[in-house]
């Protein structure tokens, strides 16, 4: 059932008070909002995952929202705490320590990229600002590595170990603890040790996906993928999408049967999209190394100036039926696993498993890059991303 938590001791005998309840509902609706969504999850599915009724929860927390904010926060916090400690525990023990941390609370990425996207703003912003508090001590972190880095170059650096970190969040491989741990320690590193950069100058998000003879079909595209990546896709309506393509309300069903229809042609399309650019590499770079490096630049460059759709396919695809969300993913699946199939033959060292752990990590890399905008120069994260693919040491 729904409510059921992993984990071998399961949820505490009913009536009992024991001293850590408060820290037994933060881990339980952190469960069950990874697994299942928030907007799928009530409260009365985490008091039974913890053994109370739903009135207990309320002396803790007044509502779902604070509850989603507080284990947010919670789950962010060991990464800031860690960070700060290099001065007295030194780089190495660190850098493991942070790993571990990234599988101790390994739903931190989905909890904030997709289900923090329930929260009013004033919620957001307070996560935000933690979010800013972790990226800054990892950059202190990346300055450990290397202390000439630039303040530019130590903040992209500082991003890119929280999605390196938090890249597991997205995928459900495993390792045993030990190996996982170790590969993420090595990831860390190659980044950490990666040469000082410069940065080209910012680029804006085109709208190219859509690029042609603005029709009414491609002006209500336009307008949905903005207010489905801005607002959320359950907080917009219909009407709202009409008005945003000055279009009529009724007007809309011309085109679209409904709100679905409507997220389902925006994921399709960009999907497509990388799919075409996915078969285009295949055929025209042999090498398998080189072919990675070439879809990596294909994508990121998509990622930026697509930016909505990337929060699109990374938050809203659970709301498509059952039918073409199956689908959807299935799509993203093997379109990974494309990825994967070539870093296994560019490394014979390497297994699927690893191989996935370090796509992931990468592909990572380029969404939260283009979802933040802390750094718009393409080519920074494609030198991320190709040296965890191919430099990261995966040797025991």
């Amino acid at each position: 059932m729904m409510a059921e938590v992993a984990g071998a001791a399961g949820p505490p005998a009913r009536n009992t008070r024991p001293r850590n309840r408060r820290a037994l509902i933060t881990a339980a609706a952190a469960d069950l909002f990874y697994r299942f969504g928030y907007a799928r999850v009530g409260m009365s599915d985490i008091a039974e995952a913890v053994g109370v009724g739903t009135s207990a929860l309320y002396r803790h927390f007044a509502g779902k929202q604070q509850l989603l904010t507080r284990l947010v926060l919670t789950e962010m916090q060991p990464f800031a705490e860690i960070s700060a400690r290099v001065p007295e525990r030194g780089l190495d023990a660190v850098v493991a320590e942070l790993a571990a941390a990234a599988l101790d609370h390994r739903q931190l990425g989905v909890l904030w990229q997709r289900e923090a996207r329930h929260l009013p703003e004033e919620q957001r912003d307070v996560l935000r600002e933690e979010l800013r508090v972790v990226a800054g001590g990892l950059a202190e972190v990346a300055r450990a590595f290397r202390p000439e880095l630039s303040a530019e170059d130590a903040r992209f650096r500082g991003w890119c170990l929280f999605s390196v970190l938090t890249s597991p969040s997205y995928h459900q491989v495993e390792l045993p603890r030990r190996e996982f741990e170790q590969l993420l320690r090595a990831m860390v590193v190659v980044l950490g040790e990666q040469p000082p950069q410069r940065f080209a100058e910012r680029r804006e998000e085109s709208s190219a996906l859509f690029a042609g003879r603005a029709s009414r079909r491609r002006l209500l595209l336009q307008a949905a993928t903005r207010l489905f990546a801005d607002c959320g896709y359950t907080k917009v309506t219909t009407e709202d999408v009409g008005a945003a393509a000055g279009i009529a309300g009724p007007s809309l069903y011309n085109y679209f049967a409904s709100k679905q229809e409507l997220l389902g042609t925006v994921i399709t399309r960009g999907s497509a999209w990388l799919e075409v650019e996915l078969e285009r590499t295949l055929a025209n770079v042999p090498a398998a190394d080189e072919a990675l490096r070439e879809l990596l630049r294909s994508y990121t460059t998509f990622a930026f100036d697509h930016g909505r759709f990337i929060d699109i396919l990374v938050s809203e695809v659970g709301h498509l039926p059952d039918a073409e969300r199956h689908r959807a993913r299935q799509t993203q699946h093997a379109y990974v696993a494309e990825w994967v199939g070539l870093l296994c033959e560019a490394r014979p060292e390497l297994d699927p498993v690893r191989s996935r752990i370090l796509v992931q990590a990468a592909l990572t890399v380029a969404n939260d890059m283009a979802r933040t905008g802390a750094v718009r120069d393409v080519a920074a994260p494609v030198r991320a991303g190709t040296a965890l693919m191919l430099a990261t040491d995966v040797q025991d």
